[in-house]
């Protein structure tokens, strides 16, 4: 009898976790160094109040992002996500309003993202359809499921129970920020302490040299397109809880400042490098970013400018160490 096991190589491994901890310091100190610039120009920045509220914005845009980083992480990609956040917001607060019952929601959100992200992964790993325009066409579909759905009605007004989700507190800081660091630490243990989270990096470095040694890279990228379904699900419930309502639009502003996230965290678009801290602290940074051009009286209609230009920066960059990396 031959008993085959696979395992990531050490050194992609370890050479990836060594590339990611400088990244980790370097973006510390872009966060230090803009803090340090909002004190002296936004009066009230180091409050308290204001420092939980920022880290509340930042919470919500990684909950969606933390999916996406494990995606592409694997070498795939998930244009869906904010589209797929609206259907389940959509169908999570019609089901709590009919119902009454905020769990009948929670399992409505979870499970269509699932399966939207399953859909997305049978889709790519199956079918062999290119992720982008797989991802792209279920953004559509997605959407326009909702449109449909919501019929331009909001749906609004939610049990308090329920707004505890997005608007609560527990020991002084907001529940947002508590979900984040829990899907934050699930996350960190299985990306850097189990053999799944190894063979993530594995295939997404080197497909072939993955598939070669036995991993099953196709079952595996589609199991991380169903978590990233169900992170944009969990994203769902916050959003609705937060703002109170729902609205076939909720989703759509959500893709850009999400890839930024990932990218800005230094996770490679092309695969195999990249860390779940990483992502919180793009989606700081980007959250800073904001309050930075609010403290200067920039323009709104600027600020999606400012995104693009960062997610530019942040490819040209990922671009430049993937280079650097081949040679």
């Amino acid at each position: 009898m031959t008993i085959v096991t696979h395992h990531a190589p050490a050194t992609t491994v370890s050479r990836s976790l060594s590339s990611d901890s400088i990244g980790l310091l370097v973006r510390l100190g872009l966060i230090a160094a803009i803090c340090i610039f909002l004190t002296f120009v936004s009066e009230g920045f180091a409050t308290t109040d204001n420092l939980l509220n920022i880290l509340r914005q930042a919470s919500l845009l990684f909950l969606i992002a933390s999916g996406l980083t494990l995606v592409i992480i694997g070498g795939g990609l998930d244009l869906s996500i904010g589209a797929n956040l609206t259907l389940c917001a959509c169908l999570a607060a019609a089901t709590i309003k009919a119902t009454g019952q905020p769990m009948a929601g929670v399992v409505v959100a979870l499970g269509c993202g699932t399966l939207v992200g399953l859909t997305n992964g049978v889709l790519i790993n199956r079918l062999k359809l290119p992720a982008f325009l797989a991802t792209f066409g279920m953004l559509w579909v997605a959407q326009g499921l909702a449109y449909r759905f919501m019929a331009g009605q909001t749906i609004y007004g939610f049990p308090p129970g329920f707004r505890t989700w997005g608007i609560g507190f527990f020991l002084g800081v907001p529940v947002p920020i508590w979900i984040a660091l829990a899907v934050g630490l699930c996350g960190l243990v299985f990306l850097a302490r189990t053999t799944l989270g190894r063979e993530v990096y594995f295939m997404g470095a080197n497909e072939t040299a993955a598939v070669l040694s036995g991993i099953p890279v196709g079952r595996r990228r589609t199991l991380l397109y169903a978590l990233s379904g169900a992170m944009a699900g969990l994203s769902a419930l916050v959003y609705i809880a937060r703002l109170n309502a729902a609205e076939p639009g909720i989703g759509e502003p959500l893709l850009l400042p999400a890839i930024a996230a990932v990218l800005v965290g230094g996770t490679s678009l092309f695969g195999g490098r990249g860390t779940i801290v990483g992502t919180f602290l793009g989606a700081l940074i980007l959250t800073l970013i904001v309050k930075a051009l609010n403290a200067l009286n920039v323009d709104a209609a600027w600020h999606p400018v400012v995104t693009g230009v960062t997610l530019l920066l942040a490819l040209l960059a990922d671009a430049a160490l993937n280079r650097g990396g081949r040679k």
